[in-house]
């Protein structure tokens, strides 16, 4: 019998009673109507504490913090240099704190520490990538006549609200930290409420780092109470959001109603993975797809969850993935030898298993996995699982699974595999395995997705925009495009006639 405890945690983190409460205007503070709320761990299904349960008067009372702060400019009104060595520090003391934040987020969402640990490491880099990026924004002067001179120059938006996933629940919150804070806006932060503890942590961080009161603040809560009270706030200027497409229209709703605020999203995805007869090496191919979907337990947003193969070779990439699974085991996400941990909770593990029932329900054949694993454990896990003869009609060729959950779908030619990777209302994603370079690049520029890949899959960098088309949403995280989700463009001209 397996055994598998998620007390683990406190030997890294120690004991934090500040993890349960809110962080407004630089102080951590309980809820102001006393409620809280139980935070259960999907490793083993236990209860890690009690977290605040942040409300509309709790937003009201972040919103106006972070209103103080950006309108005293002590923050927006810090030279760029100065506001890059705090964001600097800030990076600095994530990687100080690696461990820390890694049991956090391994005890709040079931990721492996492995990996965890890594997400602390992006996030520091990215955080530092958007520092250094600061004072290397110019702004632009306008060709006008002789008698006129027109300068262009970007402004912070003001106060901006996000509201983040608990998929990668400290790398999300940042890909919006980073060129936020660094354009000098102000910030409320509405963690998950599965995996709140990360972001609330860093809070502290971050004024260690020099980051002044009422800057940077968090609200944790449920979605359809503090969320929604972000994204209507008459006060709140930008909201971003990253999560499903269904709340991301809510949001949308929620800022039209209110004061027409700046909004970016960030949502679902059903990403295709198209191998073609000439693909090469099946290994390769077997081995990147099963990262692509297996990876974080699938719970990823540009997951590539359909993999579209050609009926030539399809028996034999079925049989290398399900192979490959075997490495993907679920185990103890406190082990360092563990690839795949739990999914966040409950409901989601039994929202992945009646997807797989539904699959084989329509006829789907299921090679490999299919069933909850770990059981005894407590914790929520659930197989590596390849659903091979899937169709474009079954529900788990065309609703977002968030799983580990890979449905194998065949063609027999190019404009065919085009159909069937555009037969979706998402477009956030795509990958293209071909040895023949014209006909990669011919594909890719026909692929409707905000990232295509060719002969790999989810190969992103921070230099590189990441974001979508169709219901997958609009706006930019990553690279220098971000600061545009947080900046406004004004124009000032100068008459020289005079």
């Amino acid at each position: 019998m397996t055994t598998i405890h998620a007390g683990r945690w406190q030997e890294l983190v120690g004991d934090k009673p500040d993890l349960s409460k809110l962080f407004i205007d630089g102080a951590y503070v309980d809820a102001a109507s006393g409620e809280t709320v139980a935070n259960i761990s999907p490793v083993d299904g236990q209860v890690l504490n009690h977290i605040a349960e942040g409300g509309v008067e709790d937003v009201d009372r972040a919103v106006a913090a972070a209103r103080r702060a950006f309108d005293d400019g002590r923050w927006s009104e810090l030279s760029p240099r100065d506001r890059k060595g705090i964001l600097l520090r800030f990076a600095d003391l994530l990687r100080a704190h690696t461990g820390e934040l890694g049991a956090l987020m391994t005890a709040d969402m079931g990721k492996p520490i492995g990996s965890a640990e890594a997400e602390v490491g992006y996030s520091a880099n990215t955080i530092q990538w958007m520092a250094e990026a600061i004072d290397h924004l110019y702004g632009e002067v306008a060709p006008l006549d002789p008698d006129r001179l027109g300068f262009i120059t970007r402004e912070p938006v003001g106060v901006v609200a996000a509201v983040v996933p608990w998929n990668y629940p400290l790398l999300m919150p940042v890909w919006k930290m980073g060129p936020a804070l660094a354009s000098g806006n102000t910030m409320v932060v509405k963690p998950a409420e599965q995996a709140p503890l990360v972001v609330i942590r860093i809070a502290e961080l971050a004024g260690e780092a020099g980051i002044p009161d009422g800057v940077y603040n968090v609200v944790p809560g449920r979605g359809e109470v503090a969320g929604r009270a972000l994204a209507e706030h008459m006060d709140v200027d930008a909201i971003t959001f990253t999560g499903s497409t269904a709340v991301g229209r809510l949001v949308m709703g929620y800022a039209a109603t209110s004061n027409l605020k700046k909004v970016s999203l960030e949502l679902g995805g059903k990403s295709p993975n198209i191998v073609l007869a000439d693909a090469g090496n099946i290994e390769a191919v077997a081995a990147s797809a099963a990262a692509g979907i297996f990876g974080n337990s699938g719970q990823m947003c540009d997951a590539g969850s359909r993999l579209v193969v050609h009926r030539s070779i399809a028996d034999e990439v079925v049989a290398a993935i399900s192979e490959q699974a075997r490495s993907w085991r679920p185990g103890d996400p406190f082990d360092r030898g563990t690839s795949m941990g739990s999914v966040v909770d409950r409901a989601q593990m039994e929202q992945v298993l009646a997807y797989i029932e539904s699959g084989r329900s329509a006829g789907a054949a299921v090679p490999t996995g299919g069933t909850r694993a770990l059981e005894e454990t407590g914790g929520y896990y659930v197989e590596p699982t390849v659903l091979a003869g899937v169709s474009n009609e079954m529900a788990v060729a065309r609703e977002e699974i968030f799983g580990p959950v890979l449905s194998v779908l065949t063609f027999a030619d190019e404009e065919e595999a085009l159909r069937i990777a555009h037969d979706t209302e998402y477009g956030l994603a795509a990958g293209v395995w071909t040895r023949d370079i014209t006909k990669a690049h011919r594909i890719a520029k026909r692929l409707r997705a905000g990232s295509v890949w060719i002969n790999s899959y989810d190969n992103g960098d921070i230099t590189l925009p990441h974001g979508g088309f169709k219901q997958s949403g609009f706006g930019r995280d990553k690279s220098l495009h971000a600061f545009d989700n947080y900046t406004q463009q004004k124009v000032t001209v100068v008459d020289l006639s005079h």
